[in-house]
C-alpha cells in the first residue's frame, strides 16, 4: 500500500529524505521521527462511525467487506463495537471516509 501524506509537497520532501537515508546519510531514527511529521495519521474509527460509513456509501455488510478484503462477520464485530479495525483495513475506512468508496473500487 502507498503512503499517504499530509501534502504533496511533504511527500515530495519525504521521498528526497527516504534517499538520504538509503545513502546513509541520515540515521534511521531521524527517518522516523521525518515519517511521523510527514505521513497523514490514521485516525481510529468508533463502531457508530463504520457503520455510517458503510451506511453512506450504500453498501451492505457482505459487500463492505468484499471491498475491504475482511469478512461479513469483522465488519458486524466492528460496527458492533466487539472488534476495532486496526492497520490497513484502518488505514482503507480513513480513504473511504475521506474519497469515497470509488477510492478503493
Amino acid at each position: 500500500m502507498t503512503k499517504k501524506y499530509q501534502t504533496e509537497a511533504l511527500a515530495a520532501v519525504h521521498e528526497m529524505m527516504q534517499g538520504l537515508h538509503q545513502a546513509q546519510v541520515i540515521d534511521k531514527k531521524t527517518m522516523r521521527e521525518f515519517d511521523e511529521s510527514c505521513l497523514a495519521p490514521v485516525v481510529p474509527m468508533p463502531p457508530e462511525s463504520i457503520r455510517a460509513l458503510r451506511e453512506r456509501e450504500l453498501l451492505s455488510q457482505s459487500i463492505f467487506a468484499l471491498y475491504l478484503n475482511v469478512s461479513k462477520n469483522l465488519i458486524s464485530d466492528w460496527e458492533r463495537g466487539i472488534k476495532k479495525p486496526s492497520g490497513t483495513a484502518l488505514r482503507l475506512l480513513n480513504l473511504v471516509d475521506k474519497k469515497g468508496i470509488d477510492a478503493i473500487a
